[in-house]
């Protein structure tokens, strides 16, 4: 479990990185591999990083208008940038990854807003990702 906590915060960590940057996701996860394997400092880049980073990269729009429309009182360029991307990463594996239960992505995703956000985030990640669990069916039903 500690594995794929220390994961999700570091795919948190990239698709920040690459939002302050506007960089492309799949360029600053590039970068972070790379850097891990010429210094011994740097910390591993999981697998589970690598495919949360990359999903979220291949959903990013879908991602990004449902933040939009379910984030009331909210625009995309309005939420606070680590917010946003909390966000997107757990609505990434909320509706994307099935291996991980619904508890458990809300849970860390809340975490992550407890550790590196605002007093009001946590309730705030919750809310929205609550949202869109519940949603769920009918978020992977209208890919189809």
């Amino acid at each position: 479990m500690a594995a794929r906590n220390t994961a999700r915060k570091r795919a948190f960590q990239i698709l920040f990185e690459a939002d302050q940057r506007g960089a492309d996701p799949l360029t600053v996860l590039a970068d972070w591999i790379r850097h891990s394997r010429s210094d011994t400092r740097q910390p591993p880049v999981s697998e589970y990083t690598m495919e949360l980073v990359e999903g979220y990269a291949k959903q990013a729009s879908r991602i990004d208008e449902l933040i939009s429309q379910y984030a009331v009182g909210w625009t995309l360029d309005r939420m606070p940038v680590v917010d946003r991307n909390i966000v997107r990463l757990g609505a990434y594996e909320l509706v994307w990854v099935d291996g991980t239960p619904d508890a458990v992505v809300l849970d860390e995703a809340v975490s992550l807003a407890k550790e590196f956000s605002t007093d009001e985030s946590p309730a705030f990640i919750n809310g929205l990702l609550g949202r869109f669990k519940d949603l769920k069916p009918t978020l992977r039903r209208d890919e189809a």
